[in-house]
C-alpha cells in the first residue's frame, strides 16, 4: 500500500493533521496501534476514570522510580485507540496562555507566536460559549472541534469561583480568551452529551471523503534511504510490512512514542543509538530530551452538606446516571465534573498566571478511589512551569518495548518553593465565606500539615502527574543543537520526516494539553500545504499590577 502521506499516531495532533491533508485532497494512511473508540466508558463523559486505567485503551506506561518523589513510579497513561489521547483524557480545553507560545517564538520557533497559532485553534473550534458574555471574537465558530460549557446547576461550582474573587483574584468568563487570570466557568471537548475526541470530530468525517485510510499496526521504524524518510515499518498480526509514502512521513505517536521512533529509525542521541546497536542515520542528541509534564497534588475537603457527587458513588446511582446517558444523552453522565477552574499568579513578579485548578465536587482520585469521608470536593492544582526536565530514552532495539521514561520531576529547587505556595493559597481560597457553609474540614494534605518540611513530605508522597508529558522533540532553530524539528515541524537532518504532536513543544503550555497537541496538527498541515492563516496581533489581558502584586 502506499499514500502521498503516512501518518504514525491517530491521537490529537495526527487526527487534525489527516483531516486538513485528506481535506486537500492528498491520500493519506494513518498507522494505528489501538482499535475502536465505540462504547460508553470512552463516549460517555462521567466515566472518564474508566479508558485511562483499562489495558485495552492504554499503553500502560510508567515512570521509572522518581528519586525526588520517594522513589515512586507513576503511571503515565497515553491513549492507544483511535482518538488517541483525546479519546481517554479529561476532555478539559485549555488554549494556553498568550505568552506561552510567544515564548515558543523567542526560543527559535519562529511563525510559532500568540498571534501565529490564535487563527489555528480558532479554526479548529466551534465554540458554544457565547451565552457567558465572552469576547466571540477570540473564539472560532465553523471547525470540527465543539467545544463547551457544563450547566455548573451544583451550588459547588458558583461558590467555588465566588471564593476565588472573594481572596482577591479576577472572575473571568473565558479563560480561552483575552484574559486566562482569575476563576471561572472550565470549557470541554463535549458535545451533545459525548466526548468530542479528535476520533469524532476529524476522523470520521475524514474517512467519509475517501482519501483517509487508517491501518492497525505497531510502527517499528521510520524507513530512510539516502537520507530520506520513504515509509514506515510496521507489524501486523506477527508481520512485518512497510508502508511507503509518496510525498513524506509524519510522526504524531505522542511525547513518549514519537522520540522512541525516531531513535528506533536511527535518528538521536549517536551515543545511545550505537549502545542499543542502532545504525546512527542523524545525530539530533535532543531527541528524547527536554521531557516536561504538569505534576499536581488533590486538596481535599470533607463536606458540610450533602451536595456532593458522593451520592451517585455506588452501583445503584452509577446504573442511574449512566442508564439516563445511555437513553438521553444527558445528566450527570454527559459532564466531566470539571465545570469550574482557576489561573492564578503564585507571586508578584510573575507576569501571567503559573498555577491552575481544576474544581470538582467529589473527593476521588483518578483511579476511581472515592475519599473515605463520603461527602467531599477537592481541587487538582500544581505549578504550570516547573523547571525540572527529564529523558526519554530506549529500553531496547526491540519496537515492541516501552521506553525509559524518567521526568525528573521536582529536582529544581524553585519547584517545591512553587508547591508550598500552591497549597498556602489554596487554602486561603477555602477559607472565604463563600465556601464556608461547604468545607467541614480539610481531607488532605490536613491542617496539621503546616511547615514547608511537612508540606513537601506530603508533596512527596501523593504529587500525581497531570498527563501532560511533552517537549520531547524541540522545535527550534536549524542550527539550535538540542532542536529536533525546524519551525515547519521537519526533523532536522533528515528529508521528508515531520512530528505534529506535543513533543515539538518547547516549553510546556498553561494548562491541559490536548488543545494545544491539535493546533500543532492544524498547523503542521498547514506547512505541509504551502499555505499560512493570517497572523491576528491581538493583545492579551495581563494584570497590570503584575509585577508589584500577587492579585
Amino acid at each position: 500500500m502506499e499514500a502521498d502521506y503516512v501518518i504514525v499516531g491517530a491521537g490529537s495532533g495526527g487526527s487534525a493533521l489527516a483531516y486538513r491533508l485528506s481535506e486537500a485532497g492528498k491520500k493519506v494512511v494513518i498507522i494505528e496501534h489501538g482499535g475502536s473508540d465505540w462504547g460508553p466508558f470512552i463516549q460517555m463523559p462521567a466515566a472518564l476514570s474508566y479508558p485511562m486505567n483499562m489495558g485495552l485503551y492504554d499503553w500502560g506506561m510508567s515512570t521509572e522510580p522518581e528519586p525526588h518523589l520517594g522513589n515512586r513510579r507513576l503511571v503515565t497513561p497515553r491513549g492507544k485507540v483511535i482518538g488517541g489521547s483525546s479519546s481517554i483524557n479529561g476532555m478539559v480545553y485549555v488554549r494556553g496562555h498568550a505568552r506561552d507560545f510567544d515564548h515558543w517564538a523567542e526560543q527559535g520557533a519562529s511563525g510559532w507566536s500568540y498571534a501565529d497559532v490564535l487563527p489555528y485553534f480558532k479554526r479548529q473550534e466551534n465554540w458554544h460559549g457565547e451565552d457567558d458574555g465572552a469576547d466571540a471574537a477570540w473564539r472560532g465558530h465553523q471547525g470540527p472541534l465543539h467545544v463547551t460549557r457544563g450547566p455548573r446547576e451544583n451550588v459547588l461550582f458558583e461558590h467555588f469561583i465566588q471564593a476565588g474573587a472573594a481572596a482577591g483574584y479576577p472572575v473571568t468568563m473565558d479563560y480561552n480568551g483575552a484574559q486566562q487570570e482569575g476563576f471561572g466557568p472550565m470549557e470541554a471537548t463535549i458535545w451533545q452529551g459525548r466526548r468530542w475526541s479528535t476520533a469524532n470530530a476529524y476522523l470520521r468525517p475524514a474517512r467519509k471523503n475517501g482519501n483517509l485510510k487508517i491501518v492497525r499496526g505497531l510502527a517499528r521504524k521510520v524507513v530512510i534511504e539516502n537520507g530520506r524518510a520513504v515509509g514506515v515499518e510496521y507489524e501486523r498480526k506477527g508481520e512485518v510490512k512497510v508502508l511507503r509514502a509518496r510525498a513524506e512521513v509524519v510522526l504524531a505517536a505522542s511525547s513518549l512514542n514519537t522520540p522512541k521512533l525516531l531513535m528506533l529509525s536511527g535518528i538521536g542521541d549517536a551515543e545511545h543509538l550505537k549502545a542499543h546497536g542502532i545504525e546512527v542515520l542523524a545525530h539530533r542528541p535532543g531527541v528524547g530530551a527536554n521531557l516536561q509534564d504538569h505534576l499536581e497534588i488533590y486538596m481535599q475537603f470533607a463536606a458540610q452538606e450533602p451536595v456532593t457527587l458522593f451520592k451517585y458513588w455506588n452501583l445503584w446511582g452509577k446504573i442511574t446516571v449512566g442508564a439516563r446517558w445511555l437513553f438521553t444523552k444527558n445528566g450527570l453522565g454527559a459532564s466531566n465534573q470539571f465545570e469550574a477552574c482557576g489561573f492564578i499568579r503564585s507571586d508578584k513578579g510573575v507576569e501571567y498566571p503559573d498555577i491552575q485548578y481544576h474544581f470538582l465536587p467529589l473527593a476521588v482520585r483518578y483511579d476511581g478511589k472515592v475519599a473515605a469521608e463520603g461527602h467531599g470536593f477537592q481541587v487538582h492544582t500544581g505549578p504550570m512551569r516547573s523547571k525540572s526536565r527529564g529523558k526519554v530514552t530506549l529500553r531496547s532495539a526491540n519496537p515492541a518495548d516501552n521506553p525509559v521514561i524518567r521526568f525528573n520531576y521536582m529536582s529544581h529547587p524553585d519547584d517545591w518553593a512553587e508547591f508550598r505556595k500552591v497549597v498556602r493559597l489554596t487554602r486561603e481560597i477555602f477559607a472565604q465565606a463563600p465556601m464556608q457553609p461547604h468545607v467541614k474540614h480539610e481531607i488532605q494534605p490536613g491542617t496539621d500539615l503546616q511547615t514547608d518540611e511537612q508540606i513537601d513530605s506530603f508533596i512527596r508522597d501523593h504529587a500525581e502527574s497531570a498527563y501532560h508529558p511533552c517537549g520531547t522533540a524541540r522545535m527550534g532553530r536549524a542550527d539550535d543543537p538540542m532542536a529536533v524539528v525546524d519551525p515547519e515541524g521537519r526533523v532536522i537532518g533528515v528529508e521528508g520526516l515531520r512530528v505534529a504532536d506535543s513533543s515539538i513543544f518547547p516549553r510546556i503550555t498553561n494548562g491541559n494539553l490536548n488543545g494545544p497537541s491539535i493546533m500543532v496538527g492544524e498547523k503542521v498541515a498547514d506547512h505541509i500545504l504551502g499555505r499560512r492563516l493570517p497572523a491576528e496581533n491581538v493583545e492579551p489581558w495581563i494584570n497590570p499590577n503584575w509585577q508589584t502584586a500577587q492579585r
